[in-house]
């Protein structure tokens, strides 16, 4: 893929999203641009053409001390204005980029979320939380530092080689047009050498991105590290990464190093004419000695900012380096989308056919089909047990229900409507469900519990958390119902994790009813005290329980066995046990094994 500036497609993309949400702010952002234009022009270039008047008007005859004012009063006036305007632009130009930086990053982070949040499981299954939070962090700094390279280097260049050509050019064409020849070749030679850098700032901000990764998953994995005594390889795992971006880090200052040695040498062979210029251009050329201090000033002011071109390109090419893996992330398809137009699901009865499923994931290029042409109904308010060995289906034909995936071919039906042509929000506000591992924000109990029904009263609250049987841990801690479960509710045990998230699907309320070994973290005491709870919120709705654990499906109307993505057997336990089939045989082993 190219990397060059202008030609590589992540940069063009990079510039069309900042573009997209700029655009919502045009008072500022042609505020910023317009006070940064009048700013260099006044300062920089209007005094000191003033300045060269007052020279000539020195030179030309002496003036007596009586005529000082008369005689340069309007000029003093012009500094005075000049520079008031100037220093009012100045700070017109700081508070227009500042904020234009606030608003455009609440813009950008609320873009980053949205995609994020948007993105299937799949997206996430194979990506570091941690390097997905840096990219965003990245993606939001690279704006800023781009909108300080505009305001510094890149509007003062332009506005230089504008207001030298227009101001200068009149009095010494001959000067202006070398000196504007010099000027293109430094910004040649400046461009070349920033095309070449510039996919070594993309594979240094990859390597960062590596290495939060791997932070990030020692970090979650914490416990594991501990345990196992592994610090050590992990350190040594962490420093691979980090060896690795000192050394893309290193490789970008030495490439950088050379341009800037490079374009120095250029800038000295300006200031060396423009020397040669002034020593001899009022006896070769009859140059006033104002007009001599505008060359010098101008040409030393816009080689100066020239000289600053290599810091700025480098910033560019950082900005867009940890740009790109956002950027790359915002283009990303989603693989489950909402159809345009897509009505909400309503649910009155809770009905749920899977009709003709095919379904396959893709993992390193490798595809794994699941299910093919499955169907299955099940009744409004019928309570079905998935049961089967692992990897037989349960838990994707639940997420696959949830639309957490999309499948290839064939129809999930909620009441007769299809799911895949409803939003993704209605439905999942209509099935209340509990995975196999609970993970809980880093928030209070009562916001975690209250997650699925925000307007829920204490009062509420309270009651889900004693149907769960959760209530008596919870008031046994400091701060009740307010303690903070830490991070994925790292400070509760998993049975306590597990049972704020069932109190959790009680308090949603829900038609539809999915628990993914919701009871396997439990003693056998909250166990059973949880299945009452859990039983009784089956009553009047649809209720798909995957386990392995049988007891806990035993008493549900019906039973399906899956086999490597098919239905083997189909129906109550005690049908199943007296067939022999399948089930049968689970039984027989889980419950010969709790008599051994």
């Amino acid at each position: 893929m190219a990397k060059s500036f202008g030609q590589s497609p992540t940069t063009k993309r990079t510039l069309h999203h900042y573009w997209q949400v700029t655009r919502k702010h045009p008072v500022l952002f042609w505020g910023f641009i317009i006070s940064s234009i009048l700013f260099g022009l006044l300062l920089s270039y209007l005094n000191p053409y003033l300045m060269s008047l007052i020279v000539d008007r020195v030179a030309a005859e002496p003036v007596s001390a009586e005529n000082v004012f008369p005689v340069f009063g309007p000029y003093v006036v012009a500094l005075i204005l000049v520079n008031l305007f100037g220093q009012a632009c100045s700070k017109l130009q700081d508070y227009t980029m500042w904020k234009l930086e606030i608003e455009v990053n609440y813009d950008l982070a609320t873009q980053a979320f949205d995609a994020l949040c948007n993105q299937s499981m799949s997206f996430h299954s194979n990506r570091f939380g941690g390097t997905l939070v840096s990219q965003t962090t990245k993606y939001m700094n690279a704006y800023n530092q781009l909108v300080e390279v505009i305001a510094f280097p890149v509007l003062p260049v332009a506005v230089s080689v504008i207001f030298v050509c227009v101001l200068l050019g009149p009095r010494v064409p001959l000067y202006t047009a070398i000196l504007m020849c010099m000027l293109i070749f430094y910004g040649f030679v400046s461009y070349r050498m920033y095309k070449r850098i510039l996919n070594l700032n993309e594979e240094a901000a990859g390597a960062q991105n590596q290495l939060s990764g791997e932070l990030s998953d020692s970090v979650a994995n914490i416990l594991s590290v501990k345990t196992y005594g592994r610090e050590d390889y992990e350190r040594s795992l962490f420093d691979n990464f980090n060896k690795e971006v000192v050394a893309r880090d290193s490789k970008r200052m030495w490439a950088s190093m050379v341009r800037g040695i490079t374009t120095a040498c250029i800038a000295l062979v300006i200031m060396s004419v423009v020397s040669v210029f002034i020593a001899g251009g009022n006896a070769w050329f009859g140059i006033t000695p104002g007009t001599l201090v505008m060359m010098f000033t101008y040409t030393y002011t816009v080689t100066n900012q020239f000289n600053f071109i290599n810091t700025g390109l480098q910033r560019i090419n950082r900005a867009f380096g940890d740009a790109s893996g956002m950027t790359e992330i915002l283009d990303e398809p989603r693989l489950v989308d909402d159809v345009p137009g897509a009505p909400d699901l309503v649910v009155h009865e809770g009905a749920i056919d899977f009709e003709d499923l095919d379904f396959f994931y893709t993992d390193g290029g490798t595809q794994t089909q699941v299910f093919d042409n499955f169907n299955l109904h099940i009744p409004a308010g019928q309570r079905v047990g998935l049961v089967g060995m692992s990897g037989s289906g349960k838990t994707t034909l639940t997420k696959l229900l949830l639309r957490l995936a999309d499948i290839q071919q064939g129809r999930i039906m909620v009441d007769g409507q299809n799911v895949a042509e409803c939003t993704q929000q209605s439905l999942r506000r209509q099935i209340a469900y509990v995975p196999q591992e609970a993970v809980l924000f880093h928030r209070s109990i009562a916001e975690n519990i209250a997650y699925g029904k925000p307007e829920a009263s204490p009062e509420e609250i309270r009651e889900a958390a004693r149907q769960a049987n959760a209530l008596e841990f919870i008031e046994k801690l400091p701060q009740g119902f307010e303690t903070v479960t830490g991070e994925r509710g790292v400070k509760l045990s998993g049975g306590q994790r597990q049972r704020i998230a069932i109190a959790r699907a009680m308090l949603a309320d829900c038609p539809i009813l999915v628990l993914d070994e919701a009871t396997s973290a439990l003693d056998s005491e909250s166990e059973n005290l949880v299945q009452d709870a859990l039983f009784k919120l089956m009553q009047g709705r649809t209720s798909i329980v995957v386990a392995h654990r049988l007891s806990t499906v035993a008493s549900l109307d019906r039973i399906v066995v899956l086999d490597e993505g098919r239905i083997v057997e189909d129906g109550p336990h005690a049908q199943l046990i007296e067939a022999g089939g399948e089930y049968a045989h689970l039984w027989g082993r889980q419950t010969g094994a709790y008599l051994e």
